[in-house]
């Protein structure tokens, strides 16, 4: 009976010690060390990848964000702000009903197929507003001229970056309602376009926060 009680006594104490060892190496020790790796190697993309501007987080470079007009009453829909270069669609967003304290935004695809009348209508739609809005005077958009991204959502509907095609046409529209040189704003695009990560991984890009924020800068000097 002694040693029962004993050597029950030395097991849960052999795990006590086990559990408080691993507790201080993977709940403390761990997390410290990687922490200081990322915070050293990696701070930007530790934080966040935030990107400032007046010495305030705007964003981050991973998530795209609209610029729209405020409602008006009536409308469900806001209209895009014309003065900025706008991002792509973001159709697979849900809304937040299930914890209505916070604003939240739910990331998603629109999950239709190619076919679906949904998705059709959504990218005839696009198409039509991109050629309207950004065909100012002297300067035409055609069909043909509209790619991609600029009418589809991404996988995740944040999609903070935009092709160097649809930032392009969007620049008489920028130029115009900001009255800047059309040069100036394409200077503007070309200096923010980024080519393919390590030369050969994706397409090249334009980020569309950071783009606007030297939009803005630009203005300012004007």
């Amino acid at each position: 009976m002694n040693n029962s009680v004993t050597n029950t006594a030395r097991l849960l104490w052999a795990a006590l010690r086990a559990l408080l060892v691993l507790t201080v190496v993977t709940g403390v020790l761990y997390p410290l060390a990687v922490t200081g790796v990322a915070q050293g190697l990696f701070n930007g993309k530790a934080n966040g990848s935030e990107i400032k501007a007046d010495g305030k987080v705007v964003g981050s470079s991973l998530i795209g964000q609209s610029y729209n007009l405020p409602l008006k009453k009536g409308q469900e829909t806001p209209e895009p702000d014309l003065k900025w270069f706008q991002g792509r669609p973001a159709n697979g967003l849900g809304t937040n009903s299930v914890n209505t304290q916070y604003k939240l935004i739910l990331s998603g695809a629109t999950n239709r197929s190619g076919d679906n009348a949904d998705l059709i209508k959504w990218v005839e739609d696009a198409k039509a507003a991109v050629i309207e809005d950004n065909s100012v005077n002297g300067y035409t958009v055609k069909p043909s001229d509209v790619p991609a991204d600029a009418v589809t959502s991404s996988g995740s509907g944040l999609d903070p970056a935009i092709s160097p095609d649809y930032a392009d046409i969007q620049v008489h529209r920028v130029a115009e309602k900001n009255g800047l040189p059309v040069a100036q704003v394409q200077k503007l695009v070309d200096e923010h376009t980024q080519g393919r990560s390590l030369g050969f991984i994706g397409e090249p890009r334009v980020d569309v926060l950071e783009l606007n924020i030297a939009l803005k800068e630009l203005v300012a000097k004007s």
